[in-house]
C-alpha cells in the first residue's frame, strides 16, 4: 500500500508522463478560483431571498427539502425543481443559516466546473489548452457572478459540463462507452431537476455527434445512446413521478403552475412559454395583466399591460442579442474569438477520420455553444442576462482547444493568421465593450486595444522566425492572451467587489447597461415601478426597472410602489403634475420639491421596514421581527404575504414559516380565498403583511387582500401594515 507521503507526492506531481509544472499549475488554478470566488462573498447576504427561503425551509423540514417548498409548513414550492436547493439546504442544516452557508456550495460548484472543463479539454488537447480554458471560464464575468449566487444556474452549468465530459469520454471508446453515456444521462437528468428543459438544450448536439463520430457499428452506437437516454429518464423522472403521483392534498402547491402540476410548469411557464412568450402567470402571459419581472398586477378594463425595456418585455431578440448593451458585458468578451476558433479547428481537422476525437470535441463544444446561443438570442419569453453562464464553459473550451490546435500548426501562415485574427478581434471587441462604461477605468480599453493589436501583428512574424521563433511566439501569444482577458478580468473584479441581491442580477461595474437602461449600482436586481396617470388626473411617477434603467411601460391606476426607502432617481422631466406623487406622498416620505423618487439606490432594499418588491425582499425591522416571533410556535405560519420575495424576507429574519400567497409572482391560485379563510379560522396564520399598491397578485391574492382589509384590525409596524388575523374589526 502507498504511504500518505507517497499519495501526497502523487497528488502534487500528477501523472508520471506529465511535465513537472502540469499538476501544480492545475491545483493552483483551482485554489486561485476558489480564493477569487470566496472573496467578499458575504456582501451578497442572502442573495436571492426567494431561493434562500426555500433553502432555510429545506434545512428544517425534509418534506420541504424534497419538494423545494418555500416554507417549512409546505404551502407552495419554488417555480423550479429542487435539485439546486439540496446542496445549500444540507449546508444550512449542518452549519446553520447564513450567507456563507448558502453561497459556499455555489462557489464549490464553480471550482468543480473549472476542474471538469480542464479535464475535458486536457485529455485531447494538452494541459496548456486545459489551463487556458479553465482561466477563461473562471474570469468570465457572468460565471464569477453566478458561481457566487444561489440561483439554479450554477448547478446547471456544472452538470452540463459534466455531461459533455462524459460524452467526450464515450467518443474515445468502443468498449465501455455505454457506461460513460449512462453517466452523461444521469448528469443531464439532474440538470433537468435543477432548471427543467434548459438542461436539454444541448441534448440534440450530444446525441447527433455521438451517432456520427463514435466508434463501432451504427446499431451499437444507437443501442448505447438508448442506454444513456434511459439513464436520463430515470435520473430525472423519479422525482417527477413522485410529485405527480403524490396526493395533491398532502403536498405543497407546485409554484409557477396554474393547475398544481409540475408537468404543466415544465412545458408551460418553464418550457414553451420561455420560447414564445406565452407564460401564464408572468408578464402579460396568458392574457393576464403583467408587470416587470414576472409581476402580476390588477389592470383596469381595456388597459394594456406594461412592457420592459426595448423590443418587448425582455429585450430585443435577434442574432445580435448576445452582443448588445445588456448582455455583451456578461459573456461576449471572447465569443467572437470562440466562433472563429471553432471554424479554424474544424478546418484543421476536416480531413481526419470519422472517429477523430479532436474534431468530435469541436463539434460537441461548438454545437453546444451555437444551440444555446441561438435559443437565448431568439427566445421571446423571460430572459435574464445571467442565463448566459450556461454558455461560459463552451466559450472557454473553444478558446483553449482552438488556441492549442492553431499553435501546433503555427508555422503554416493560415494557422498563425487565424490565431492573430482571434487575438485582434478579441482586442477590438474588448475595446467596444469597455467603451460602454466610458467613465470606468477609461485607460483600460486603450491598453487592451494596443496590446491586443500589437500581439496580433507580431504573431505571424514571430512564429516564422528561424531563430528564437518559439520564445518570441510565446511572448506574442502570451501578450494576446493577457490583452484578451484584461477586460473580463476587470469586470469580474468589479463584480466581486459588490454584493448582488434580488432576482435579476448582472455582472460588471456599476453604471453598465442593464435591462431597459443603465445599471443602478451595487446590489442591483431591485424592482422599480413606473406609474402612469392615476385615477382622477393624479400625477405620474416614473422610476427605474431592474438595473436602474428607465422602463417604457406604465401601471395604470396609480398606487404606491413597494419599497419604503427613497432612492436617487426622479420622475423624468422633474416634478410630477400636481407637485407630488399620487396620494400626496411617495412611499417612504414625500420627495424633495414634490419630485417622486425612484426606489433603489445602491444596495437599497426598500429602506428600513420597507416593503419588498416582486424581485427583491424587504428589510425587516426589529419591531416587526419581535412581533412575528411572539407566540410563533402556536401558529403554522407566523404570517402570510403576497408574493414570495416579500414573504421570504420575513421568513429569513425569523426562521419561521411565512406563507407566500400566489408564489413568486403572487399570481398562482394558491391558496384560494376559501382555503385561506379556513387556515385563519383554524388559527394557523397569525398576521397578514400588506403589500404595496398594484401588488394584489390578481385573482385569489386580490380577494384575500380585500377580505383581510375588511375583516381584521391593522397596525403599522416599522412602516409596514400588519393585520392581526386573530383580532377582527
Amino acid at each position: 500500500m502507498n504511504s500518505p507521503n507517497t499519495r501526497g507526492r502523487r497528488l502534487w506531481r500528477g501523472r508520471p508522463e506529465d511535465a513537472p509544472w502540469v499538476r501544480p499549475a492545475f491545483l493552483g488554478l483551482l485554489l486561485a478560483t476558489a480564493a477569487l470566488y470566496l472573496w467578499n462573498l458575504s456582501a451578497s447576504g442572502y442573495a436571492n431571498s426567494f431561493y434562500s427561503a426555500a433553502v432555510q425551509a429545506g434545512s428544517q423540514s425534509w418534506k420541504a427539502f424534497f419538494f423545494g417548498s418555500l416554507d417549512a409548513a409546505n404551502a407552495i414550492t419554488v417555480d423550479k425543481p429542487p435539485a439546486a436547493l439540496w446542496p445549500m439546504a444540507l449546508s444550512v442544516r449542518l452549519f446553520g443559516l447564513g450567507s456563507w452557508q448558502i453561497l459556499v456550495p455555489e462557489v464549490l460548484m464553480g471550482v468543480g466546473t473549472v476542474a471538469v472543463l480542464y479535464a475535458a479539454v486536457r485529455r485531447r488537447f494538452g494541459a496548456g489548452a486545459g489551463l487556458i480554458a479553465g482561466v477563461v471560464l473562471a474570469l468570465t464575468p457572468v460565471a464569477a457572478l453566478m458561481f457566487r449566487f444561489n440561483n439554479p444556474d450554477a448547478l446547471l452549468a456544472l452538470l452540463m459540463t459534466v455531461a459533455v465530459y462524459c460524452v467526450l469520454r464515450a467518443l474515445e471508446l468502443d468498449g465501455g462507452a455505454a457506461r460513460w453515456l449512462a453517466w452523461a444521462g444521469v448528469a443531464l437528468g439532474f440538470a433537468f431537476l435543477a432548471k427543467t428543459l434548459q438542461a436539454f438544450l444541448i441534448l440534440p448536439v450530444l446525441a447527433l455527434v455521438y451517432v456520427v463520430c463514435a466508434p463501432g457499428g451504427l446499431a451499437r452506437r444507437l443501442g448505447r445512446l438508448g442506454l444513456g437516454g434511459l439513464a436520463l429518464l430515470v435520473s430525472a423522472g423519479w422525482w417527477v413521478a413522485l410529485v405527480e403521483l403524490w396526493p395533491a392534498s398532502s403536498r405543497p402547491y407546485v409554484g409557477g403552475s396554474q393547475n398544481n402540476s409540475f408537468l404543466e410548469l415544465t412545458f408551460g411557464y418553464n418550457g414553451l412559454g420561455r420560447l414564445n412568450g406565452d407564460e401564464v402567470g408572468s408578464v402579460g402571459g396568458g392574457g393576464r395583466g403583467g408587470g416587470p419581472g414576472g409581476m402580476s398586477v390588477d389592470l383596469p378594463a381595456g388597459a394594456e399591460p406594461p412592457t420592459l425595456g426595448r423590443g418587448g418585455g425582455w429585450g430585443e431578440t435577434g442574432i445580435g442579442r448576445m452582443f448588445d448593451d445588456q448582455v455583451g458585458g456578461q459573456i461576449s468578451w471572447l465569443l467572437p474569438a470562440a466562433l472563429l476558433l471553432l471554424v479554424a479547428g474544424l478546418v484543421v481537422t476536416w480531413r481526419a477520420s470519422r472517429t477523430d476525437t479532436a474534431r468530435a470535441a469541436f463539434l460537441v463544444w461548438g454545437g453546444s455553444l451555437l444551440m444555446t446561443t441561438g435559443v437565448f438570442s431568439f427566445m421571446a419569453g423571460i430572459f435574464h442576462e445571467y442565463y448566459t453562464v450556461a454558455m461560459a464553459p463552451y466559450v472557454a473550451a473553444l478558446i483553449g482547444m482552438g488556441a492549442a490546435v492553431l499553435w501546433e500548426e503555427r508555422t503554416r501562415f493560415p494557422a498563425s493568421a487565424a490565431l492573430a485574427a482571434a487575438v485582434a478581434v478579441t482586442a477590438v471587441w474588448g475595446w467596444v465593450l469597455l467603451g460602454r462604461t466610458p467613465d470606468w477605468q477609461p485607460w483600460l480599453r486603450w491598453a487592451v486595444l494596443v496590446a491586443g493589436c500589437s500581439a496580433a501583428l507580431a504573431l505571424p512574424i514571430a512564429v516564422r522566425l528561424t531563430r528564437g521563433a518559439h520564445r518570441l511566439g510565446l511572448v506574442a501569444a502570451g501578450l494576446g492572451l493577457v490583452a484578451g482577458l484584461a477586460g473580463p478580468f476587470a469586470y469580474t473584479l468589479a463584480t466581486l467587489a459588490d454584493g448582488h441581491q434580488g432576482s435579476i442580477v448582472t455582472a460588471g461595474p456599476a453604471g453598465m447597461a442593464g435591462p431597459g437602461g443603465m445599471r443602478g449600482g451595487p446590489g442591483n436586481g431591485r424592482m422599480f415601478f413606473v406609474e402612469g396617470p392615476g385615477q382622477g388626473g393624479q400625477g405620474q411617477r416614473q422610476g427605474q426597472f431592474p438595473g436602474g434603467g428607465q422602463g417604457a411601460g406604465q401601471f395604470p391606476g396609480g398606487g404606491q410602489a413597494p419599497g419604503g426607502g427613497q432612492g436617487g432617481g426622479q420622475a423624468p422631466g422633474g416634478q410630477a403634475p400636481g407637485g407630488q406623487a399620487p396620494g400626496g406622498q411617495a412611499p417612504g416620505g414625500q420627495a424633495p420639491g414634490g419630485q417622486a423618487p425612484a426606489t433603489g439606490g445602491e444596495n437599497q432594499r426598500g429602506g428600513p421596514g420597507g416593503m419588498g418588491g416582486l424581485l427583491d425582499g424587504a428589510d425587516v425591522g426589529a419591531e416587526a421581527e419581535r412581533k412575528l416571533l411572539a407566540d410563533a410556535d402556536a401558529y403554522t405560519w407566523v404570517a402570510a404575504a403576497i408574493g414570495a420575495q416579500n414573504a421570504a424576507s420575513y421568513q429569513l429574519a425569523t426562521e419561521k414559516p411565512v406563507m407566500a400567497i400566489g408564489g413568486f409572482n403572487g399570481s398562482d391560485p394558491s391558496p384560494t380565498l376559501a382555503q385561506f379563510k379556513q387556515y385563519v379560522a383554524e388559527g394557523r396564520i397569525h398576521y397578514f403583511i400588506a403589500s404595496g399598491g398594484g401588488m394584489g397578485g390578481g385573482g385569489a391574492g386580490s380577494a384575500i387582500t380585500s377580505w383581510v382589509e375588511d375583516t381584521f384590525e391593522k397596525v403599522t409596524v416599522d412602516g409596514v401594515t400588519f393585520y392581526d388575523l386573530t383580532s377582527k374589526n
